[in-house]
């Protein structure tokens, strides 16, 4: 599905969402938490999906995902972490789209004005990385597909962050001023509540409870 720049360009965008963490501090599974009668895989790949298409699953190796419908690929090398997901899935939209918002499973709040913001603000950058709640939000951003070769360049070397990624290349950060200047956004989430992820059993309760 093709996103509006800054400028008004017009960029082919998919969706990629990560799903292989090892959920240690969840104790389970985070892809398989209920989310309203759903699994919060299946949840977190609808939200990106109302967005963009195709929209890309990256699991681990031999893991056990809930069926949501996107595609699903695997990490070729477990454990690497979120950069290694990245890499994957930007691998697997290539000669789709130009550009991807990455999401990581554990957002249930996350919202379509988000998505469609983030991206919109993405203009000729090769990341636009949202920098809110006092954290840089690598995995709830916006790629460009051609960094695939980039990162994985990354991880053969030993450097498997992603801030190993934004040291080298072309990152447009943006505060959250800058995300709600969009009134769609502004309506939608004014308080940005896309972003808060759920790591702990507490955690996921409150926002369930709050919900």
């Amino acid at each position: 599905m093709r996103r509006g720049d800054d400028r008004g360009n017009r960029v082919r965008a998919a969706g990629i969402v990560l799903a292989g963490g090892r959920s240690s501090r969840m104790g389970r599974s985070k892809a398989w938490l209920d989310w309203r009668g759903t699994p919060l895989l299946a949840h977190v790949v609808a939200t990106v999906g109302g967005v963009v298409e195709p929209v890309v699953v990256v699991g681990a190796p031999g893991q056990d995902l809930p069926v949501t419908g996107a595609e699903t690929v695997a990490d070729p090398v477990a454990g690497r972490g979120p950069l290694q997901g990245i890499a994957t899935g930007l691998a697997a939209v290539a000669g789709r789209a130009d550009a991807a918002f990455v999401a990581s499973v554990d957002l249930p709040l996350l919202h379509p004005a988000y998505v469609r913001r983030v991206l919109d603000l993405l203009g000729d950058h090769d990341v636009l990385l949202p920098v809110v709640h006092g954290h840089h939000q690598p995995l709830a951003a916006a790629y460009r597909v051609g960094l695939a070769a980039t990162v994985a360049d990354l991880l053969t070397a030993g450097r498997s962050r992603p801030p190993d990624l934004f040291a080298t290349v072309d990152v447009r950060r943006v505060e959250a001023a800058e995300l709600l200047a969009d009134p769609a956004l502004a309506a939608a989430d004014p308080a940005l509540r896309s972003l808060v992820n759920v790591n702990t059993p507490d955690e996921y309760a409150t926002v369930v409870g709050e919900t």
